[in-house]
């Protein structure tokens, strides 16, 4: 002590350097938390597509010494998965199977004769082809989540722009469809044609107007309804009842501004003026010595109908001035009747099976043969591009001429003889474009069929459904560019079904 004054102790020099030392040590340290910190929020809030860049490239994120270790041991895993061998080996695995497509059910996967064998994974990769045709695409339970997911929008959008452009739409339009390709037809059921108003009783008619959006049905119920075809809700446009009238047959104008109705056992008919609003009933025709008017046809030109009497007598009557003009007789009874395209022709065919060919203008018979193996005939169509006759019989046997060979030769041969029906095939309907023939029996549940023309076979997908859908078909018609397809059944509905390879209504 100096003066009573107290010295204080001199810091030690060496302390006071080394901690300084390690304070600088811990605010490096503290810097490399914040700085990897940093990092991590970078990484997680602003850097995906850096993250999933890198991960793609292989590259690490962090430049880290310590890292190789776990490298080590990431590349020792996949060494060990990559040296797995199996369990079980098989001899016959590298063997492929061939399986012989000769056979009947297996022809319509083959694309040419050549295919008589094919292999197991071929086959399987070729029917899931047809099956995805079928369906319009591959179906949504075997997609994967997020392709459904992409898919399903996709497919709203299209279906929406599709079905908005179809409905658009209307008038007589030209087809620039392809041909149709056998084997499998695409198409879709919709709602029934009436179900804005089903028939309380068997239906009779189904017809598709010849210019505008709308389908008609008629039946026992003695009515006459139209709807609007849109595929969605059909609504109803109007309905007409005819008192103490069960309908037979309705059938439009060509011009689609009349309705023409006959019923079964009076020769009184109907023609319903859509123009005016107007049900004209049609009580006495001049010249006609008939007891009932059943059966009749309407010509292509729209100036005449082709009445079916009793004892083999077919009645032209013009539309003008309702009065017969001309009259043809066959032997026997008149089973079915067709125009030509043109209206110029006329054919008939007999209970009795054979065909007859008549000039409209000079009722003259041009040609007359039998039916090759018909014993009794039962219905005639004839297609719209001319080339084709159709001859249905009660054996189920439809038999199809080449039109021109039917007008030179005394004893034509069939081009095919469809074999599909075990009932009488009481309905025969080709497609505007000549390229399906729809034929039916309304004995039996279920029996209608579509026939691929020119190679004149059966779509295996309709019916389509294992369920009943069709019932007792009375009547069937096509839309006017075949964009849908229509039956009259003994339920009282008319089932609907969208044409996918047409692209107009």
């Amino acid at each position: 002590m100096d003066g009573g004054r107290v010295s204080e102790p001199e810091p030690d020099y060496e302390q006071e350097v080394l901690k300084r030392h390690k304070n600088a040590q811990a605010v490096t340290v503290l810097g490399e938390e914040d700085a990897s910190v940093k990092l991590l929020e970078y990484l997680v809030f602003g850097a995906e597509d850096d993250l999933v860049e890198r991960l793609d490239g292989g590259a690490t994120l962090l430049d880290d010494d310590d890292s190789s270790k776990s490298d080590v041991e990431d590349e020792a895993r996949l060494t060990v998965q990559t040296t797995r061998t199996a369990v079980w080996e098989d001899d016959n695995d590298d063997l492929e199977e061939e399986v012989d497509m000769t056979h009947r059910f297996r022809r319509d996967l083959t694309k040419s004769d050549a295919e008589a064998k094919m292999s197991k994974q071929k086959l399987q990769q070729r029917m899931k082809e047809q099956f995805q045709k079928a369906m319009g695409g591959m179906p949504s339970w075997a997609e994967s989540k997020v392709r459904k997911k992409n898919k399903k929008k996709d497919d709203s959008d299209d279906e929406d722009e599709d079905g908005d452009d179809l409905m658009r739409k209307t008038g007589n339009f030209v087809g620039s469809s392809d041909s149709l390709p056998k084997g499998i037809i695409r198409m879709k059921k919709c709602l029934d044609a009436n179900n804005d108003r089903p028939s309380e009783d068997r239906l009779t008619t189904v017809q598709f107007h010849p210019s505008a959006q709308v389908v008609m049905t008629a039946g026992l119920d003695q009515s006459i309804s139209l709807f609007q075809v849109d595929g969605k809700t059909n609504p109803k446009i109007q309905s007409i009842h005819l008192e103490k009238f069960p309908v037979h047959k309705a059938q439009f104008s060509v011009d689609g501004e009349q309705v023409v109705a006959t019923s079964f056992r009076n020769k009184l008919f109907y023609i319903y003026d859509m123009m005016e609003g107007k049900v004209i009933p049609v009580h006495t025709v001049r010249g006609l010595r008939e007891q009932r008017v059943k059966e009749f046809e309407v010509s292509p030109d729209g100036e005449s109908l082709l009445l079916t009497g009793t004892s083999g007598y077919l009645h032209v009557l013009t539309m003008k001035t309702k009065e017969v003009v001309n009259s043809m007789k066959i032997n026997g009874n008149i089973a079915g009747v067709a125009f030509s395209h043109d209206g110029s022709k006329v054919f008939t065919n007999s209970e009795e099976g054979e065909v007859y060919i008549w000039d409209m203008r000079s009722s003259k018979c041009l040609n007359r043969f039998t039916d090759d193996g018909c014993v009794s005939g039962t219905s005639m169509a004839a297609s719209k591009n001319g080339q084709y006759l159709a001859c249905g019989s009660a054996a189920g046997v439809v038999n199809v001429y080449s039109q021109e060979e039917c007008m030179r030769q005394n004893n034509p041969k069939p081009l095919k003889a469809i074999m599909n029906l075990v009932t009488s095939a009481t309905f025969l309907r080709f497609n505007p474009t000549s390229e399906i023939l729809a034929i039916a029996s309304r004995a039996d549940d279920e029996a209608a069929r579509l026939v691929h023309i020119p190679s004149f076979t059966v779509f295996s997908n309709f019916p389509m459904f294992q369920r009943k859908t069709i019932y007792r078909a009375h009547r069937m018609d096509f839309s006017p560019n075949s964009g849908f397809f229509s039956l009259a059944n003994n339920k009282g509905h008319a089932p609907l079904f969208r044409l996918l390879h047409y692209k107009n209504f």
